[in-house]
């Protein structure tokens, strides 16, 4: 079964609560479990680690659609470009779509704002973990879904940055990295600049390689449907490299 159906099903997502699982709960009409409300790393104990990581996979994909629709308010325009982003990038179904489509409304129609559920998916993740990056990645997309990132879209994701623990430098380098790869400036898409030296150029590059790669992120709870978007962030970050590279003479 794919995530999609898993999360719209309730399947595995006995073990998520706070403000994500409740949201999963009145798209999936079903009860969160309240034993596991606050989702944090040590209340996830006495789980099995496949029961974990699939708590994770969920978590991650709904705080993509539920943050994605939050963001989406943010420039004033909420447009179905956004939704139609998630058959693109991540791999829906297209018997899944209209559940998607589901969860995204149930999301942008919910008063709260968007802080809650980025705290909870923070406190499952260490602080700056790839994963993270990765969703903030995912929602890059979805900015720019209709067309461009707007300045109140950018005020977002730089807030989400925050709250998960990431500096200014690798929102930065996040940041440039979705201008596409003649506008973008190699050395902030590797998270350096034009004084580093060469070696640390490669340990900058070498670094990102190892945490952006598919089958460590997977293993580390992103879901199977978003390994592409992993995959298109591994070639912009390869693609600086070898721009910065010829550049400078490295061999």
């Amino acid at each position: 079964m794919s995530i999609w159906g898993k999360i719209i099903g309730g399947v595995a997502g006995f073990a998520l609560g706070g403000p994500l699982g409740a949201l999963l709960g009145a798209i999936a009409g079903h009860a969160a479990d309240r034993r596991l409300e606050q989702v944090e790393p040590a209340a996830q104990d006495d789980l099995s680690l496949d029961q974990r990581s699939a708590t994770r996979q969920i978590a991650f994909t709904i705080a993509v659609v539920v943050l994605g629709a939050k963001m989406a308010k943010a420039d004033g325009v909420v447009s179905r470009a956004e939704v139609a982003a998630f058959k693109e990038v991540f791999q829906v179904p297209s018997n899944e779509i209209r559940n998607v489509a589901r969860l995204f409304d149930q999301a942008k129609a919910d008063p709260a704002g968007f802080e809650p559920y980025a705290k909870q998916i923070a406190r499952m993740f260490r602080k700056d973990h790839p994963v993270l990056e990765e969703l903030l990645d995912g929602l890059f997309h979805i900015a720019k879904a209709d067309g461009g990132v707007h300045d109140a879209e950018i005020a977002f994701l730089r807030s989400v940055a925050n709250i998960f623990g990431l500096d200014e430098n690798d929102f930065a380098r996040l940041r440039e990295g979705h201008l596409g790869p003649d506008k973008a400036d190699p050395y902030t898409i590797l998270g350096t600049n034009r004084l580093a030296s060469n070696e640390e150029i490669k340990q900058a590059w070498r670094k990102l390689v190892r945490d952006t790669h598919p089958d460590k992120l997977m293993a580390q709870g992103l879901p199977h449907e978003f390994v592409e978007l992993a995959n298109e962030k591994l070639a912009t970050i390869n693609a600086a490299y070898d721009k910065v590279a010829k550049e400078r003479g490295i061999h």
